[in-house]
């Protein structure tokens, strides 16, 4: 998932981009109103985090802005701790959510991971998909029952096709909401980390689940899964290691 930071306190964004991208979200990061805007408008971000004290164009005028274009993506304002005027104008004008500073990182990641539930439709704490168990906020991935571990952008791909399960996505739309602005868009790291999904889920499963659709992308294919139990999980992990 990819999220955009807009904080002109260049500590505070840099603690925020590193704290999120440690829970392997795709971090870009915009100083001003006018760059915020910008990058809003030119890349699908699945959040934005919003301080509305912003030099060249507040963020209260960024939020109505993508809000009167039709932008949707959650947007999550940060306020000083005495601007209640501004945190009811910013809600008021289409926020989702708000924090006043100083606020806890941890806190801050929870209302991340209960945004991006919203605008999914997963709406528990655990992203369940056939024989696959997500926990965003542990970060742990179950396959078949079984603890299996991945690096942090392996995870944050293999959510993004959870969370899409059963539609096909381009390289183009894992791309944009798996890595941040820094992608190369000639490479081929989408289909090397696609390989690499596969091979871990298939040593578990005897299955890769993660198919090809030629000449569009890939989807995460559970057809094969949908009766999946959890005593059928149990057996398999058992079995695999029997």
């Amino acid at each position: 998932m990819r999220i955009l930071v807009v904080e002109d306190d260049t500590a505070l964004a840099d603690l925020l981009a590193r704290c999120l991208r440690e829970e392997a979200y795709a971090v870009d990061i915009a100083s001003d109103g006018h760059e915020a805007e910008w990058a809003a408008f030119e890349n699908p971000y699945d959040l934005i985090i919003l301080d509305l004290m912003l030099p060249r164009k507040s963020g209260m005028d960024v939020l109505k802005e993508l809000r009167s274009s039709g932008r949707t993506m959650p947007v999550l304002i940060l306020t000083a701790k005495d601007a209640k005027e501004d945190l009811v104008a910013g809600l008021d004008a289409g926020a989702d959510d708000y924090l006043t500073k100083p606020f806890s990182l941890d806190e801050i990641s929870a209302r991340v991971r209960a945004l991006l539930r919203r605008r999914t439709s997963i709406s528990l704490p655990h992203i369940e998909v056939g024989p696959i168990s997500i926990n965003p906020a542990r970060k742990e991935i179950h396959i078949a029952g079984e603890l299996v571990e991945f690096t942090a952008k392996e995870y944050g791909l293999l959510e993004y096709f959870a969370r899409n399960a059963g539609t096909v996505l381009t390289r183009m739309q894992l791309s944009e909401h798996v890595w941040d602005i820094n992608f190369e868009p000639t490479s081929n790291v989408v289909d090397v980390y696609v390989g690499y999904l596969r091979t871990k889920i298939a040593k578990v499963l005897d299955d890769p689940m993660i198919k090809t659709v030629r000449g569009h992308g890939y989807m995460l294919d559970c057809s094969d899964f949908t009766k999946y139990s959890t005593e059928q999980s149990a057996t398999h992990s058992v079995a695999k290691h029997s």
